[in-house]
């Protein structure tokens, strides 16, 4: 689905682009590689442009997640970040009679049952080191060890009910099943680098399950420049809409290996990369329970990319690799664990690289449509970006 002269791409694997409403439109965020640009853009089911709004200058988290765009319910109104990293806003447009509302925050999609919304500060990623590698506090929106300060807040689009925080990064580490190692290690930065100091903690990527009952999230400092020589701290937390009913799902700090964990389309159950049970510092296919009973490892595909199960076949998990001329979108069964099927997607070997994710890709994020019989995966074939749509799945029912 190539739009001309936009460096186009979806959100993310774990927030359905097509609309709600059945009519097959999709959602996605376009650019300009040259004015540095970006937009909103509504595509018919075959790429057309139906509608595009809300130019706003490119941050360096656009070339991984856009503008994080995501559909209201009834697919009357649109969700997109039009702020910095720094000082992140949030903006509703309303598609029929072209209203916006702005507010303060982030969000990494709207939930299911629409608002209010659960934000984080996203932009403490990025001054962290995420993707630069550089660790650079001066360009986090709230200061790390303000930790009273930064967490899960609920965001509204009401001037009468500002954001606040409903759950705060301190709140979490107090609540933490392994509290007492995480401090151990905290001391030991101050003791390193100053009282002033600490581990990088923050609270990050919230992510819904279909049914928009329940949510996961992130705690830890995974993201964190190596040159801060912090281990490696990572838990993946689930909680129901109200966050009251929290649960720690799977820890991946220290020794134990992992990486992006998301909601199965049974509702119950996560799917992601996580430790071996044969050798616990390697990571492979693998999945959860919600409420951290369960684990098991599905398959040895190691690939570290982006793993989802079908809406319609719950048996039908796909993800992505990345390969030396581009990428793979991987499906495999769940049950057995077999690899059922790859499609090949190329990269862009130009003189110089565009700017992505990656120096020489782009992240895939394959994600199944509603009704599970089409996937839409980004990909670089040439200096833009492209949406690919994948619609002759493998049938294993």
């Amino acid at each position: 689905m190539p739009v001309r002269n936009r460096w186009t791409l979806h959100s993310y694997y774990s927030l359905c682009p097509y609309a709600p409403d059945n009519s097959g439109r999709i959602l996605a965020a376009g650019a300009d590689l040259k004015s540095r640009v970006a937009e909103v853009l509504i595509l018919s089911p075959n790429g057309t442009i139906l509608d595009h709004f809300g130019a706003v200058p490119t941050t360096d988290s656009f070339w991984h997640t856009g503008l994080w765009q995501s559909w209201s319910p009834d697919s009357r109104k649109v969700y997109f970040q039009t702020g910095t990293l720094r000082h992140p806003r949030t903006t509703r447009f309303d598609l029929l009679d072209r209203s916006s509302v702005t507010v303060g925050g982030d969000i990494e999609g709207i939930p299911p049952l629409g608002e209010p919304a659960l934000s984080c500060e996203h932009g403490m990623l990025y001054a962290a080191g995420y993707g630069s590698g550089r660790y650079d506090e001066s360009s986090s929106p709230v200061p790390f060890q303000a930790r009273e300060q930064h967490g899960i807040s609920r965001l509204s689009f009401s001037a009468e009910d500002p954001p606040r925080i409903l759950l705060s990064t301190r709140e979490i580490l107090e609540r933490h099943p392994m509290k007492d190692r995480i401090l151990e290690e905290d001391r030991k930065i101050k003791k390193r680098l100053g009282s002033h100091d600490g581990l990088t903690l923050m609270t990050y990527c919230v992510r819904w399950n279909r049914r928009g009952d329940r949510c996961l999230f992130f705690f830890g400092n995974h993201c964190v420049a190596k040159t801060r020589g912090e281990p490696r701290i990572t838990t993946v937390f689930t909680a129901d809409h109200h966050l009251e009913e929290i649960h720690m799902a799977i820890d991946l700090s220290f020794e134990r290996r992992g990486v992006h964990w998301a909601w199965q389309a049974d509702n119950e159950h996560l799917i992601g990369y996580g430790p071996s049970t044969k050798s616990p510092s390697q990571y492979t296919l693998s999945e959860i329970r919600y409420d951290g009973t369960g684990y098991r490892n599905i398959c040895d595909h190691a690939s570290g990319g982006h793993p989802s199960t079908c809406p319609a076949d719950h048996d039908l998990i796909v993800t992505d690799e990345g390969i030396a001329t581009g990428g793979n979108i991987v499906f495999i069964s769940r049950r057995t664990g077999k690899t059922l099927k790859k499609v090949h997607l190329p990269k862009f070997n130009g003189e110089t690289e565009p700017p992505g994710r990656n120096p020489n890709r782009i992240c895939h994020h394959p994600v199944f449509n509603r009704e599970g019989d089409r996937i839409l995966c980004n990909s670089m074939p040439n200096e833009n970006a492209t949406l690919v749509e994948i619609r002759n799945l493998p049938q294993i029912s």
